[in-house]
């Protein structure tokens, strides 16, 4: 019997196997052997669909990606109200262009080694941090931001 794996936040996955089902003291369990593969195989199902993506596959790969909605917003060139009414519209395609950039960066940070990872990470640290304080020093070498060594 196949589990409707709801905890995707997709209305459309359903599990053949992979998973144990056990008794708790508030109902029936479900445990995944391998969440992090399944979530990794779900999100290239999702990008190779012949179908506009919708706003729950959107949210889907950007929690995937581990990024925010304004993060991802800057990369697609739109504002993070775009994303929010997107995701909030969950089986209403999105605009083309950001489909196929969204597919595009999905696809490239999946690969662990990409630029487009680190670009996202770096994003994610980067709403993270507080407004620092830059620091420059004029030295030999022209300005160069903290170390500098005392006069």
């Amino acid at each position: 019997m196949a589990y409707h794996y709801t905890d995707s936040g997709l209305d459309n996955v359903w599990l053949e196997n992979g998973y144990t089902r056990h008794d708790t003291a508030y109902g029936v369990g479900v445990s995944i052997q391998d969440t992090e593969g399944l979530h990794r195989a779900i999100g290239q199902w999702v990008i190779s669909l012949p179908k506009p993506l919708n706003g729950a596959e959107l949210r889907f790969l950007r929690l995937e990606m581990d990024t925010t909605q304004k993060n991802l917003a800057g990369i697609l060139g739109a504002d993070e109200q775009a994303v929010r009414r997107w995701e909030k519209a969950r089986t209403k395609p999105m605009n083309g262009s950001a489909d196929l950039l969204l597919r595009a960066l999905y696809s490239e940070y999946t690969n662990k080694s990409s630029r487009i990872r680190r670009m996202i990470d770096r994003l994610a640290e980067l709403d993270q941090i507080e407004a620092p304080t830059g620091r420059f020093c004029e030295t030999d070498h022209g300005w160069q931001p903290q170390g500098c060594a005392a006069a």
